[in-house]
């Protein structure tokens, strides 16, 4: 897992079918502490997130599969929640 925050939104005219009706984020990487790690990840957004929000990020790909019901999609990483705090 991984903490990030939204950076921004892709948008694509063509694309694999696995990513219809999917939206895609850029997720700076952040430490544990909540500062930038350095690096990015683009995730399929499942929970609504939106730019400048923490996140939580699951980048295993038989994981994110799972989570999106795609078995064999080229599909790495998923937001999997929004993040309130860091305590």
């Amino acid at each position: 897992m991984i903490i990030g925050r939204v950076a921004g939104q892709i948008f694509m005219t063509i694309n694999h079918q696995a990513y219809n009706a999917r939206t895609l984020l850029i997720v700076d990487r952040l430490t544990p502490e909540g500062t930038p790690a350095g690096g990015y990840l683009i995730a399929v957004d499942t929970v609504g997130a939106g730019a400048g929000q923490t996140v939580l990020v699951n980048d295993e790909g038989g994981g994110a599969q799972q989570v999106l019901g795609c078995p064999g999609a080229p599909i790495r990483s998923v937001v999997v929640g929004i993040i309130d705090e860091i305590a």
